[in-house]
This record gives structure tokens, C-alpha cells and sequence, in this order.
């Protein structure tokens, strides 16, 4: 029986080179055009059919059995982040301004990875795809893919995907049963005062003042709205306004984002928070825009797939190598998938202090512990081959595919 921990190891400086050619040449949302070319070049080079481009960027791979049987998906997004890469190292972004600090190079290497173990070692039943999805970060390139219709022809029956994180040490996997990450709304809000001199406040309405108490007035919908035992999060992560230090501020502009594991509190939250709004600015002669936009719908993981997953880390990573965590309130488009079909999403762990990878997702300094790739590549190709093994029907085993 072929050891996909050993076969991925054998294949670590290619998986390590992908990453750092890709963490040098990010590419934001939707215009992942090099990576996607790259990722072609890698599947041609592997003899893999795809079809490309799926959703503007992306690619969809495809390995099929010689039988009939189940068809896994397995997932990684493309995409780069607008922040500034402040790490000292030779592969540091080449791009002012833009940077792989999320992981979504090292997801893309990983799957990478794992194709090649699979076109080495392909499946007798069944099929198994590789998507390679642009736009994560905010744009919801997962469902633009489902809407291209990836998780059909063949249709998906199950469908895996992992997260790089520093939260678990390199070696280690984590996994949350049911919802295991928030659906992720986002507001802009803009609090609308009257200008003037700022020796002069009583001949204005000062929306700096105004917005102030809207920032702290808004905090009491998480801690007095929602009931103490059901997550949510509102942060205001954006506040733009005023001109000079002596002018008072016509407006000021604000964008937001709100986090929940219900999606049936977001019209509550999104109605108190108009209401909390409404109510500040009257009190003081404002006026105001609020524009709530429902985002990522929460990522539900399907817990029939954890002992498999459990399995799979024990054979590919050792024995107790997978913790059960509790959910984040960060989001991921992998829900627009694990929605569809059953879905599993982990989290790899990539921490080593002693590589100072110990920073979070979204940080300047991010990076990661590349000793963790092949762990990753070997946990989503033995994830696929299991599931097919233990889901192939007696009744197709003798059956090819159609043609």
C-alpha cells in the first residue's frame, strides 16, 4: 500500500518552490491570470484534464478511475491580500502593496501537491476533482465556481478543504464539527453633519461627534442584544472624515463587518443596528446612509466526514494528530460548496517558533512553517482515495465509467 506521507515528502522541494514562486507574484481577487497559468502549466505537465477558466480565473481538474464510483472535490483559492509583505525573506512579495498573507499560495502549492500524488497514484472508482478557486477574499469566488456549475458533471459527493493557520504547530490538525465558521456580513455607514469652523461647533453638526457615539452605541448590540451564549462580533474596521484640524466635519464615512454562527440573527442585528443609528443622529440633527450586505453564509462541516478525517491524519500524520476545536468567527466562501454537497473544512497547522511562522493570517509578517506543505498535500490526496474506498458501491464495481 503506497504511503502518501512518504510519497509527499519525496516531493517537498517541489511543493516549497511552488509556494515561493507564487508568495513572490500574488495576485488579488480575480486576477489570479499568472497564477491560473501557472496552475495549467503544473496539470499539463502532470497529464491531468482541466477546463479553464471557471469562473474568470479559475481551473477545475479532473482524475478520473477506470470504474464508476463516488466523486470527491478538493478545494484551494488563489487569491493575495492588498497589504504590504513585511517579512525579511528571499521570497518576500515582489509586489508593493500586495501579498500572500492569508496562505492561499501555500493552499494552491498544496493542491498541487496533492494532483501529482494522484496522478501517480489515481483512483480505480469513481473521480476526483481539484479546484483551484479564484476571489476568497471577499469577492466569493466559491460561488461563482458553483454557479459554473463545479460541482456537477460528474457531481461532487463529498468535498475537502484546508486552511493554513498558526493556532495548531506544524504536524497537527484541527477541526470544528458542525458550523465551524461565522457567516461574514459587511455595512458601510455614512454619518451626515453640517461643516464648519471649528471654533464655532454651535453653527454646525459635527458628524465626528456624532460618529463617536454611533462606534460606542453600536457595541451594545452584541452585548445587549444577542443573547450572551450566541457569538457575534460587529467591528468597525474603517473610519474616514474631515479635512483640517480647525474644520468640522461634514460627514465621515465608516465600513464595517458583523460575524455570526446563526444566519437567522442577521436581519435582527442588521434592524437594531439601523434603529441604534437612526436613533444617535436624530438626537443630535444628523442624517445618515447604511447599507447592510448579507456575505458569506456560515461554513457547516458535515459530521459524518471527521472519523474519516481522523483516520486520515492518524495514517497520514500519526496518532492523535487531529484536535476538535471550537468554531471561528472568521469567514470562508468554502461555504458556498459545503452548502451543496458534504463538506469537511480543517485547519493545517503551521506553526514553529522557532521559524518565527507564529504570526496570524493577515498579518505583515505571516508566514508559514514549509515543513507543513507535504503534510498538507498527503492529508487531501489520502482524504479523497479513502473516501472513494469506503463509499464505492458493490453493485458499480464492475461497471466502467460512461463515455
Amino acid at each position: 500500500m503506497v504511503s502518501m506521507a512518504e510519497e509527499a515528502k519525496k516531493i517537498k522541494e517541489d511543493i516549497v518552490a511552488w509556494r515561493r514562486k507564487l508568495h513572490q507574484n500574488p495576485e488579488l481577487s480575480f486576477e489570479e491570470v499568472e497564477t491560473s497559468k501557472f496552475v495549467q502549466e503544473k496539470l499539463t505537465e502532470l497529464g491531468i484534464e482541466f477546463q479553464a477558466p471557471v469562473a474568470k480565473t479559475g481551473v477545475v481538474g479532473i482524475i478520473r478511475g477506470e470504474k464508476s464510483g463516488p466523486t470527491v472535490a478538493l478545494r484551494a483559492d488563489m487569491d493575495a491580500l492588498p497589504i504590504q509583505d513585511e517579512k525579511d525573506v528571499p521570497y518576500a512579495s515582489k509586489v508593493s502593496g500586495k501579498a500572500h498573507l492569508c496562505g492561499h499560495d501555500a493552499h494552491t502549492s498544496i493542491l498541487l501537491g496533492a494532483a501529482t500524488l494522484l496522478s501517480q497514484n489515481p483512483p480505480t472508482h469513481g473521480n476526483i476533482k481539484l479546484l483551484f478557486q479564484p476571489a476568497e477574499e471577499g469577492l466569493a469566488g466559491g460561488m461563482h465556481m458553483v454557479e459554473e456549475g463545479v460541482l456537477e458533471n460528474p457531481k461532487v459527493d463529498a468535498i475537502a478543504g484546508l486552511h493554513v493557520h498558526p493556532t495548531a504547530d506544524t504536524g497537527y490538525v484541527t477541526v470544528c464539527p458542525g458550523v465551524a465558521m461565522a457567516c461574514a456580513d459587511h455595512f458601510d455607514l455614512e454619518i451626515i453633519g453640517k461643516g464648519g469652523h471649528a471654533a464655532h461647533p454651535h453653527m454646525s453638526i459635527d458628524s465626528v461627534t456624532v460618529t463617536a457615539q454611533v462606534i460606542s452605541a453600536l457595541q451594545q448590540v452584541v452585548s445587549r442584544t444577542l443573547d450572551p451564549l450566541v457569538p457575534g462580533v460587529l467591528t468597525i474596521g474603517k473610519i474616514d472624515g474631515g479635512y483640517a484640524r480647525n474644520v468640522i466635519a461634514p460627514k465621515v464615512r465608516l465600513e464595517g463587518t458583523v460575524r455570526l454562527l446563526d444566519p437567522e440573527l442577521r436581519k435582527t442585528v442588521r434592524d437594531q443596528m439601523d434603529q441604534i443609528i437612526s436613533g444617535v443622529c436624530n438626537a443630535f440633527g444628523a442624517t445618515y446612509h447604511f447599507d447592510y450586505q448579507f456575505g458569506y453564509p456560515p461554513v457547516q462541516n458535515d459530521n459524518s466526514l471527521i472519523p474519516l478525517l481522523e483516520e486520515t491524519a492518524n495514517k497520514v500524520l500519526g496518532e492523535n494528530t487531529l484536535s476538535v476545536v471550537k468554531p471561528s468567527m472568521g469567514g470562508e466562501d468554502f461555504s458556498y460548496y459545503a452548502e451543496k454537497v458534504p463538506g469537511i473544512f480543517f485547519r493545517l497547522g503551521i506553526r514553529n517558533e522557532e521559524k518565527n511562522c507564529v504570526y496570524p493570517n493577515h498579518h505583515p509578517l505571516f508566514d508559514i512553517d514549509e515543513d507543513a506543505l507535504p503534510y498538507g498535500s498527503a492529508m487531501l490526496a489520502e482524504f479523497a482515495l479513502n473516501y472513494i474506498k469506503k463509499h464505492t458501491k458493490e453493485s458499480v464495481l464492475t461497471n466502467p465509467l460512461p463515455k
